[in-house]
């Protein structure tokens, strides 16, 4: 066993998944929730470990240590997972909304797992959002030290020119609030507003509106079109799409795969099936002489007929009817 160290949370998502882990992060590791969230939930009562109710967060647990959240056994590890998925405008980034707005998780396929977005989406701003099954890879991929850019393209009500944006080069301070470097370039003017591709390391609460708020800008669209090695290309608004295994295994590398503990080697979550439904209980037979209901059609030539075809030509003209020939026997046969 490892033996623990005083290094930062953010310090120690390398660590093998064999040893002692923190107990917040072993609950953002099982895909339930991010590592602040967890904490939150012990706070809460929520966790249990061992029969006992934790009271702190400053607890560490060994894989053969149970543990419940809300009287239910945490999830068995699964295989870290990542997918793309192109946020619509008028939803918030969040599990539940106590002002009953639409949330991105509520409205994400039925056969997807459990998964948690890498850092959020305001509520007006679409585009790409990174999912995952995986807390550990969640939070890795938020920290400003990862280093990946993040682009967006914005339209804002205004005017501006280029010199003004070569300025964020250097980094900003708004309202006391120090942004770093960014990258602007101002793509077009469209009537009283500008087009501008924005693209930023840190991604701090409402950058980029805080930002071009500051050089005159009111923003009124924003998309993000990437994140880090990741684009949202051509996919459609709601729609998501899973990063294949050795593609999300090459973007990450093995630096920020050992900084957040991804597993590839445990297995595949079985989703389940949207028509999935128990199997139907075998039908009691009958009895034995019960009539085939292909025997109700008639297929006898007519027996007050020399052959079948004066009773075809019967029932064409309607004589078979009058009769009670045909159309008796038919009849009779239905009222079986």
């Amino acid at each position: 066993m490892k033996a623990r160290t005083n290094r930062p949370a953010s310090e120690t998502f390398g660590e093998d998944e064999e040893t002692s882990q923190r107990i917040a992060k072993r609950i953002a590791r099982a895909g339930l929730c991010s590592r602040r969230d967890a904490e939150r939930w012990i706070e809460a009562g929520r966790v249990v470990v061992n029969g006992k109710k934790l009271q702190t967060p400053a607890f560490t647990v060994k894989p053969s240590d149970k543990v419940e959240v809300d009287g239910k056994p945490l999830p068995a590890l699964e295989r870290t997972r990542l997918w793309l998925h192109h946020k619509r405008s008028g939803q918030v980034t969040t599990s539940r909304d106590p002002e009953g707005r639409p949330t991105v998780f509520s409205r994400l396929p039925e056969d997807l797992p459990r998964v948690l977005s890498v850092g959020r989406l305001d509520i007006n701003t679409e585009g790409l959002l990174l999912l995952t099954n995986d807390g550990g890879l969640a939070r890795a991929l938020e920290l400003p030290s990862t280093g990946w850019l993040r682009r967006y393209r914005v339209r804002a009500h205004g005017s501006i020119t280029q010199e003004r944006l070569d300025g964020l080069s250097e980094g900003i301070a708004v309202d006391g609030v120090l942004y770093g470097a960014i990258e602007a370039q101002l793509e077009r003017e469209q009537g009283t507003n500008v087009w501008i591709t924005f693209a930023m390391r840190e991604g701090k609460n409402r950058e980029v509106k805080k930002v071009l708020a500051a050089l005159d800008l009111e923003v009124n669209r924003l998309i993000r079109i990437s994140y880090g090695p990741f684009q949202l290309g051509d996919l459609a608004r709601g729609e998501v799409r899973e990063v294949r295994g050795r593609t999300l295994r090459d973007q990450l590398g093995e630096k920020l795969i050992v900084a957040s503990g991804a597993n590839f080697d445990a297995p595949l979550a079985k989703p389940a099936k949207k028509d999935e439904k128990p199997s139907p209980k075998p039908k009691k037979r009958g009895p034995k002489n019960k009539v085939d209901p292909l025997s109700r059609l008639d297929t006898k030539p007519n027996r007050s007929g020399t052959n079948a075809e004066k009773g075809d030509s019967g029932k064409r003209s309607g004589k078979g009817r009058r009769r009670g020939g045909n159309q008796g026997k038919s009849g009779a046969d239905r009222r079986r």
